[in-house]
């Protein structure tokens, strides 16, 4: 299975911002006992190559690493050789999403307009991530997603365990959850892992229900 083909199946893309050395691994564990195997670390992290290179060494393929807020090529370059298999942007880059193509790596930047969108993907874009999601609400996906059904899009902005469901049904193939899925400042004592791993695990649920039509609260 390609590695866009696994981040699509399970639905949820972890944003771990202000992650340590410390914590990163049990973060990682954590969220991939709960179903969460995708995991996008920010760039604005400190040593953050680093702690690509740890997760990605340590837990193989048992996670895919990825690289967040990536905004020109030259991070891009750094963080693929780091170990990162994705790069996320916030904005549309061309030269980003050329050099992501490059390495082999899935380029998913961040774009808003159906301009935006459609400009990303006409330069080799993987997929898009509309952000903030929040902005425009679930019923922009259905709306973009009329002219444009071809193009795959991902909600990040605003995504939690109440409205995830909302955004699948609207036609976002996958989400990216931030701060509601994972919270890096606190300690991570083996309560707190299990909390994040409970967390994941929702998520996951809850993105597999909407996409069977079944919207239940659980």
């Amino acid at each position: 299975m390609s590695l866009l083909k696994e981040i699509k199946e399970v639905g949820v893309v972890a944003v771990i911002r202000g992650a340590t050395e410390d914590n990163i691994l049990k973060i990682a564990s954590s969220l991939s006992a709960g179903g969460v195997k995708a995991l996008e670390i920010t760039v604005e992290t400190p040593k953050v190559l680093t702690l690509m290179e740890k997760v990605a060494s340590e837990m193989g393929d048992e996670v895919i690493v990825g690289a967040g807020t990536v905004l020109d090529p030259e991070t891009a370059r750094a963080a693929i050789m780091a170990g990162s298999k994705f790069i996320f942007s916030p904005t549309v880059n061309t030269e980003t999403i050329k050099m992501t193509k490059r390495y082999g790596a899935v380029s998913i930047p961040g774009a808003m307009t159906p301009t935006e969108i459609l400009t990303a993907y006409e330069h080799g874009a993987d997929m898009i991530k509309v952000f903030p999601a929040n902005v425009v609400g679930a019923g922009y996906f259905k709306d973009v997603r009329g002219p444009l059904p071809h193009i795959p899009l991902m909600a990040t902005g605003g995504i939690s365990i109440d409205n995830v469901a909302e955004y699948i049904s609207a036609g976002a193939v996958a989400v990216g959850a931030g701060s509601t899925l994972i919270n890096t400042k606190v300690e991570f004592t083996e309560e707190h892992c299990r909390h994040v791993t409970e967390t994941a695990a929702r998520f996951v649920s809850r993105v597999k229900q909407a996409r069977g039509g079944l919207l239940e609260k659980i």
